[in-house]
């Protein structure tokens, strides 16, 4: 199947909509070579889809619980997420929530 591949979701609870969260998990998951997307939820979390090694997820997600300036996060939440395909290859913000 996927070597070393895993997926997660993550789910970003705080002041995390509108400061530009979603750009900043973009450029965090480039730097760890990590695919998937980011989007704003109605409920105003934002959901984190990411497909990578175990460590880079790991890395992915202790940044994601500081997030950017501006950002208050709560809470990060996670499961594990079936790998689909449709985002192996780059990380895309969605916006539909």
């Amino acid at each position: 199947m996927h070597k070393n591949k895993n997926a997660k979701r993550y789910y970003v609870s705080g002041t995390v909509q509108g400061v530009g969260y979603r750009y900043f998990a973009e450029r965090a998951a480039a730097q760890f070579g990590i695919t998937g997307y980011v989007r704003n939820l109605h409920d105003g979390r934002v959901e984190v889809y990411a497909v990578g090694p175990l460590d880079s997820l790991a890395s992915l997600r202790q940044r994601l619980e500081h997030g950017p300036i501006g950002a208050s996060v709560e809470k990060v939440t996670e499961e594990d997420a079936p790998i689909d395909p449709q985002f192996q290859r780059g990380f895309s913000i969605e916006y539909d929530g």
